[in-house]
C-alpha cells in the first residue's frame, strides 16, 4: 500500500468520525431540548392546577395557604359554595336609580369540580319560538356541532346554532318546540375538563424531573391602605432548562411561576 492510499484511508476515517460526532453532538441535543419541553410542559400543567386551587381556596377561606397538605386536602375533600347574584333596579326619578344586589348561595360543588372543570350555557339568542333542540343530557359534543333551532320574531325561517366549546350535556330546557323563547332564556348546559383530572394531586407538589424538590410557595396577607389582600408566588426553584437558572431580566425566561410577592396578581410567566 503507498502512501497516497494511506491517506486517503486516514482522511476517511477522520471524516467518518468527524460526521458521527456531528451527527451525536446534533442528536443530543435535539434530544435534550425535547425533554426540557416536555419536563416544562408537566411543571406547566401542575402550577395551572395549583393556581386554579389556591383560587377556589381564597374564595372558600379569604386567604391563600402555604400548606400542602391542606392545600391537597381542600382538592381532594373541600366543597365551595354556589353563588347566585340578582340585581334588582329601582328608577328613583330624575334619572336616579338605585341597585339592589341579592346573593345566595344555592348549593354546593366539590372543590374537584369547582379545580378541574368549567361550565357552559347556550342561552336563545333574541325572542322567537324554539324549533329544536339537538342534544340531550349526557351527550358529548363537540365544538361546532349543531346546538338548537329557533325561528326569531320578525323572521320567516329558522336559525340554526352551534356550540362554541366542546363538552358533555348536564341539562337541556324543558320546553317543546313552538314554545316560546325569551333572548337569554338558558337552552342547554355543559361542562368540559379544562384542566388535566389524572393528575396524582397527592403528588402536586413534586416539580417534575426535578428528582423530589418541591415548589417554593409564598403566601401573605398584605395591608393596602387599610384594605387586607392576598398575594401569592409559587415557582419552579431549581429548572432543568439551563437558559432558566441564568440570571435574565427577560420574563419568559425566569424559572416557571405564577403570581406574585408584591401585587394581586396570579398571572403565570409562561403565559
Amino acid at each position: 500500500m503507498n502512501l497516497t492510499k494511506i491517506i486517503a484511508f486516514v482522511l476517511l476515517a477522520i471524516s467518518l468520525f468527524l460526521a458521527y460526532y456531528l451527527y451525536n453532538s446534533i442528536d443530543t441535543t435535539i434530544k435534550q431540548r425535547e425533554a426540557i419541553a416536555t419536563t416544562e410542559s408537566q411543571i406547566i400543567e401542575k402550577l395551572s392546577i395549583i393556581r386554579e386551587a389556591e383560587k377556589a381556596y381564597l374564595e372558600q377561606y379569604g386567604k391563600y395557604t402555604s400548606s400542602w397538605d391542606t392545600l391537597i386536602n381542600f382538592i381532594e375533600n373541600g366543597s365551595v359554595p354556589i353563588i347566585e347574584k340578582k340585581e334588582t333596579i329601582i328608577p328613583k326619578g330624575y334619572g336616579v336609580e338605585e341597585v339592589i344586589v341579592d346573593i345566595d348561595t344555592i348549593g354546593y360543588i366539590s372543590a374537584k369540580d369547582k379545580i378541574f372543570k368549567k361550565n357552559y350555557t347556550v342561552n336563545a339568542a333574541d325572542n322567537g319560538e324554539l324549533r329544536e333542540v339537538y342534544v340531550k343530557a349526557g351527550d358529548v359534543v363537540v365544538k361546532g356541532a349543531k346546538s338548537y333551532r329557533m325561528k326569531k320574531d320578525g323572521n320567516e325561517k329558522s336559525d340554526d346554532y352551534s356550540f362554541m366549546e366542546a363538552g358533555t350535556i348536564s341539562s337541556v330546557t324543558s320546553k317543546k318546540s313552538g314554545d316560546r323563547l325569551a333572548k337569554g332564556d338558558l337552552i342547554i348546559s355543559f361542562w368540559n375538563y379544562v384542566l388535566n383530572p389524572k393528575v396524582d394531586v397527592k403528588t402536586l407538589a413534586t416539580v417534575p424531573g426535578s428528582g423530589g424538590k418541591t415548589f417554593d410557595i409564598f403566601t401573605e396577607v398584605k395591608d393596602r391602605n387599610g384594605i387586607k389582600v392576598s398575594v401569592i408566588e409559587v415557582k419552579d426553584p431549581a429548572p432543568t432548562n439551563p437558559e432558566r437558572r441564568e440570571k435574565n431580566e427577560a420574563k419568559n425566561r425566569k424559572p416557571l411561576r405564577f403570581g406574585s410577592r408584591t401585587d394581586v396578581s396570579t398571572a403565570g410567566n409562561w403565559e
